[in-house]
């Protein structure tokens, strides 16, 4: 490899474990967000949940773009989640393939298995995170813009 090959195998080096981190973040949020999920199903189930947007809307009023605003924020963190843990995952899984393919050339069959249950844990790892919090995000999702409705034809039989 010449210069500029090598500096750029030696950057993408860098971002493995920053990378790996971000992914285990992301696991971490998944599962914080499907507790609380779970949590608020069951509440929703035993009709004791109370509508934080119906409490966000009685404390500082508003139109009906404000409480759409309000609920983009509420699924931000879920939505951002379930879009960039996959690619984070796909970077996890490339940067091992490097040094693989360097092992394989080598005929080096524990470096080539080292580096590819590296590459392969960390994208199951992302792609669950993405999975959970995808499921979360489209069923609160459902949720909020139901109880936006019903604070709309509130309104509408004023």
């Amino acid at each position: 490899m010449n210069g500029l090959e090598t500096s750029i195998y030696e950057i993408t080096r860098l971002f493995l474990v920053p990378v790996m981190l971000l992914i285990l973040a992301s696991l971490a949020y998944a599962c914080f967000a499907l507790g609380a999920f779970a949590l608020e199903a069951w509440q929703r189930h035993r009709a004791r949940y109370q509508s934080r947007l119906a409490r966000w809307y009685e404390q500082h009023g508003g139109s009906s773009d404000d409480l759409e605003l309000w609920i983009m924020k509420q699924l931000e963190w879920l939505r951002i989640t379930s879009r960039s843990a996959p690619m984070l995952g796909l970077v996890a899984t490339m940067i091992p393939m490097g040094p693989a393919l360097l092992a394989l050339t080598r005929n080096d069959a524990q470096g080539i298995g080292e580096n590819m249950v590296v590459a392969f844990s960390s994208v199951i790892v992302a792609l669950l995170s993405a999975s959970i919090t995808f499921f979360i995000l489209t069923v609160r999702r459902r949720w909020l813009l139901q109880e936006l409705r019903s604070i709309e034809r509130a309104w509408e039989q004023a």
